[in-house]
């Protein structure tokens, strides 16, 4: 198996060389690490209900820059499951709950309400 020399790292990945190519990396490696943490707390303390209603909001992106997408890609209950790291018929019958409440919409695609955030804000 090949193996990466530090010499041979370093060289590739110079900060001095290529400092935009440097700063984007380190950028997207920082994002990245955030989000593993933001996902362990959320498994460790947050109900199942609050991790689907925020991995809802993340897929239609609501709290990022520009206006939110709420229609989410055709995405299943059993990947929803693995996501959030529960059962798939959890996963429905929150999903089932939302859509009477109102915080989404669902006939072949995925319509998500701002409102979910109170799901997800409410202790």
């Amino acid at each position: 198996m090949p193996t990466i020399k530090h010499a041979d790292f370093t060289s590739w990945a110079a900060p001095d060389e290529e400092p935009a190519f440097s700063e984007m990396f380190l950028s997207y490696v920082l994002s990245r690490n955030m989000r593993i943490e933001e996902d362990l707390v959320d498994q460790l303390f947050n109900s199942s209900e609050k991790r689907l209603a925020r991995v809802l909001l993340l897929l239609a992106h609501f709290g990022k820059e520009g206006k939110p997408e709420p229609v989410v890609a055709k995405i299943s209950q059993e990947t929803l499951a693995e996501m959030i790291g529960t059962t798939r018929s959890r996963v429905s019958f929150f999903m089932n709950k939302f859509r009477k409440m109102g915080f989404i919409e669902y006939n072949g695609g995925l319509h998500v309400h701002s409102s979910l955030l109170n799901i997800v804000l409410h202790d």
